[in-house]
């Protein structure tokens, strides 16, 4: 099927979901959707390995959700306030860590991202193990009541197009093929005569900032912001939904977010026992699927 077509047919059911499913779910799948994307462009195409990645989530849903409350900001300046947060996170925190390599920069990631969990359990207007509650949605432009789910659904749609087209267009520019080179063969292209740490750098910012925008428009769509969404677990979950879609592929993340998603809330009756489902299902998937679902099929139907 030709890609044009599938994008496409992909977008028109995105349109009408919400009039044949529920909202609610559907737009906590599109957030988390493009939070393994934004993760998925470090890593499966940079070649960069982040534990830390709930930190920018999870710190741009406070602050989204405190911009909302407090400051009664409309929806789209909490969205951005919040975006901005973690791009300034991530920034900081790229710059620490973009000069070690494996292991390294995963361990400076994850050690950086627990430091932001313990600032959240600390500050006050996190308000701890509680939480942000009843964040109000607030009016659209200051027309558009997002009070309703429909309309709040097609927010949420618009923010993951957005962030998914930059993603794409990021990685078929020659920005990306530069950033493919890397993930490839590093010292390869420190001798071509790329700065290798800055093109880290604006990839790992960028990363941040789409994943801090999920983050907000999730604190906004379902009205929480808690620890859990910055906690060590999201960004394990978030290397499972990427993993489990295909690591490296466009659609494979969005796949694999709306897997993990639809088993939490589906099986949620069974308590503790989901965790081993997606455990089972994660080790099948590995030993079944080695390049994810969406990397398998692209595979064996010879699409690159």
């Amino acid at each position: 099927m030709n890609k044009t077509v599938m994008y496409a047919l992909l977008l028109a059911g995105l349109v009408v979901a919400p009039f044949v499913g529920y909202p609610i779910f559907l737009m906590t799948c599109l957030c988390f959707a493009l939070f393994a994307s934004a993760f998925n462009l470090l890593i499966g195409f940079t070649g960069l390995l982040s534990f830390g990645h709930a930190m920018f989530f999870g710190f741009a849903a406070y602050v989204s959700g405190h911009a909302a409350k407090e400051w009664g900001l409309s929806p789209e300046l909490a969205v951005l306030a919040g975006t901005l947060s973690a791009t300034v996170i991530g920034w900081v925190v790229g710059v620490l860590a973009v000069r070690r390599q494996g292991i390294y920069f995963a361990m400076v990631t994850l050690a950086l991202s627990q430091m932001i969990y313990f600032f959240c359990v600390q500050a006050p207007f996190t308000y701890a193990e509680d939480g942000i509650q009843s964040i109000p949605r607030g009016k659209l432009f200051g027309v558009i009541d997002m009070g309703n789910d429909v309309a709040m659904y097609y927010f949420v749609l618009a923010i993951f197009l957005i962030g998914f087209a930059l993603i794409h267009r990021t990685i078929h520019s020659p920005f990306g093929q530069v950033l493919k080179s890397i993930r490839e063969n590093e010292p390869r292209a420190l001798s071509l005569g790329y700065d290798v740490d800055r093109y880290k750098l604006v990839a790992f910012v960028i990363s941040a900032s789409l994943a801090g925008l999920a983050g907000a428009t999730k604190s906004l769509a379902l009205g929480l912001a808690t620890l859990t969404d910055v906690s060590w677990q999201m960004s394990g979950e978030v290397v499972l939904m990427t993993l489990l879609g295909g690591m490296g592929t466009i659609l494979g993340p969005t796949l694999g977010a709306g897997i993990i998603i639809a088993m939490q809330n589906y099986l949620a009756d069974l308590g503790s026992w989901v965790l081993i489902i997606m455990g089972v299902t994660f080790v099948v998937c590995v030993l079944s699927f080695r390049r994810g679902i969406v990397g398998e099929i692209e595979h064996r139907f010879g699409k690159k």
